[in-house]
């Protein structure tokens, strides 16, 4: 029959326990913090003695404070000792570490991969990596050294624990950005490789670019010349070095300008200076001196500002055409026109006094006075062209010469808006003029530009009959602009219209005329010191502007 407890033993062997526990507890903080050198641990019915000879407290302390795990086993794998840094990496109270089986910490998977370890480590000391259960309840990656030590209880197994996750993080992360660096590495030198063979094919491009323009530019009958930003010239091509027999150290310095006709330097000098600072284009007729006989012939010269997307001139490009055969031709050709246009002024004026004795008769038919009155027309026109070709001749000769008295630009106007309504009924021109507006002029003169402007806004504007006659002034000057809707200019012709004997063409609209009359008009304004103007638009009208120098009524 079993004996049954009493409350009384059950609380005395309750009592002894909790003896027992708090005596274990008290053991392992004196081991922990090196206040015994020595422990009994029963092993079966035995009992066995560890002791560590050589564990001052010093050294304990040493082990306490390490980074590191550090535990010691025995022959069966015990956990005999441990440091506290252990027992956080497992995430155990240091008391519940001692006494249980490393293997306990160890993956199941790698538990042989640890007895192998753990083998050679009872061997020699050793190292070697391996993975260990952390406070996370993960793998964590670790490194092992192991020693073995010899007690005087036995031997026991050393083993201080380092953990790898951030370093093994670090490898890690190093490896990745071993692999991006490759692979920039690698981006970049197919991207060299690739500018590299753009940048060949481009130079090659220039330098067949540049042969394509040395060639043109060496068989071209014109000197071709380029300029830095600054005006300096960099490059003469073959034609210039054969006319002037420079090289092209002379050519770049001051010597070309001897080449120059003395009385052309000056205005040469200041036209290019100009285009320089006003970065424009520069054009400009000089005498050039030609090595084989001396001679000084007339040559156009042309400079086009190149720039780039900032709008600043990288260079200057230039040619330089030889127009002394043209101009010789153009005075044979103005000298043609003053001597024709003497020669028909004596036999017009004797026609127009025949036709105006015809006229007086008495006994003339109405039919024969129609073909008078057309007679007289035809011989107006006629008058109207030899008075234009004299003029051009007078022009080229500098003897374009007439007074000068102030005169009230308001009521020519008016007058010849006048003249203009009868002879074009059918247009409706429009005033918008300023009264009392005075200048210095001639008062032919300036009635020959504003008619000859009227007459060309009649003559091109065919279907559009409204026409705009205006006259403005400022502090200065007095405007004048004739405003037409008809077919209008190009950019190429509004460059060229003043200039004599140019006409400007068109494929929709034709009419006769020898391209003198703007050029007569501009001259005459010019010696008014006064300036032309023309702006326009295809198919949507002109606009032609003359401004003269203001002046007082009394004067």
């Amino acid at each position: 029959m079993k004996t049954s407890r009493t409350y009384e033993s059950v609380l005395e062997e309750l009592e002894e326990l909790r003896f027992q526990l708090q005596e274990a507890t008290e053991t392992i903080e004196a081991i922990r913090t090196g206040q015994v050198d020595a422990l009994v641990v029963k092993n079966g019915n035995e009992h066995q003695l560890y002791t560590l000879k050589s564990a001052d407290q010093t050294y304990r302390v040493f082990i306490e404070k390490m980074k590191e795990g550090a535990v010691t086993l025995n022959k069966d794998g015990i956990i005999v000792y441990s440091n506290s840094q252990f027992a956080s990496m497992v995430n155990l109270p240091l008391a519940k570490v001692i006494g249980l089986s490393f293997l306990d910490f160890i993956p199941a998977n790698l538990k042989e991969d640890f007895t192998s370890l753990k083998t050679q480590g009872w061997n020699s000391d050793s190292k070697g990596e391996i993975a260990i259960i952390n406070k996370n309840n993960e793998p964590a990656p670790f490194l092992l050294s192991f020693a073995s030590l010899e007690l005087d209880e036995g031997r026991a197994l050393s083993i201080i624990l380092t953990d790898l996750t951030l370093q093994k993080q670090t490898e890690k992360q190093l490896i990745q950005n071993n692999k991006q660096l490759e692979e920039a590495r690698f981006a970049v030198t197919k991207t060299n490789e690739h500018l590299e063979e753009i940048v060949k094919e481009r130079t090659s491009e220039l330098f067949r670019s540049r042969e394509h323009f040395k060639f043109l530019a060496d068989n071209i009958p014109v000197i071709v010349w380029t300029a830095n930003p600054e005006g300096k010239a960099d490059y003469f091509n073959k034609k210039w070095y054969e006319y002037t027999g420079l090289s092209l150290e002379e050519s770049i310095s001051s010597a070309a300008q001897n080449l120059l006709h003395p009385e052309d330097i000056e205005i040469t000098m200041k036209a290019w200076k100009e285009s320089i600072e006003k970065q424009q284009r520069f054009e400009c007729e000089y005498r050039l001196k030609r090595v084989v006989d001396g001679a000084y012939r007339w040559h156009l010269v042309n400079g086009e500002p190149f720039k780039d997307e900032t709008g600043n001139i990288v260079a200057w490009f230039g040619t330089a055409t030889d127009i002394e055969d043209q101009k010789r031709e153009l005075e044979r050709k103005d000298e043609f026109i003053s001597v024709a246009s003497h020669e028909l002024k004596t036999p017009l004026t004797s026609l127009k006094g025949y036709l105006h004795l015809i006229e007086s008769e008495q006994y003339l038919t109405d039919e024969t006075k129609s073909y008078i009155s057309k007679g007289n027309i035809s011989v107006k026109k006629l008058q109207h062209l030899i008075r234009d070709l004299l003029d051009v001749s007078k022009i080229k000769g500098g003897r374009l010469e007439f007074s000068m008295n102030p005169l009230n630009l308001t009521e020519l106007i008016h007058n010849c808006i006048e003249n203009s309504s009868y002879m074009s009924p059918s247009y409706k021109i429009k005033e918008e003029v300023e009264e009392d507006v005075f200048v210095m002029g001639n008062e032919e003169r300036l009635e020959q530009v504003i008619m000859n402007l009227l007459n060309n806004a009649v003559k091109y504007s065919p279907d559009n009959k409204n026409i705009i006659v205006r006259l403005e002034k400022n502090e200065r000057v007095a405007i004048v602009s004739i405003i037409d809707f008809g077919v209008g200019l190009s950019d190429s012709d509004q460059k060229r219209i003043f200039e004599r004997f140019y006409r400007a063409n068109s494929n929709k609209f034709s009419t006769s005329g020898l391209g003198i009359g703007l050029y007569i008009s501009s001259q005459i304004i010019k010696e008014h010191n006064g300036q032309m103007t023309v702006k326009s638009k295809l198919t949507e009208g002109s606009v032609f502007s003359f401004l003269l120098p203001l002046t007082n009524k009394s004067k």
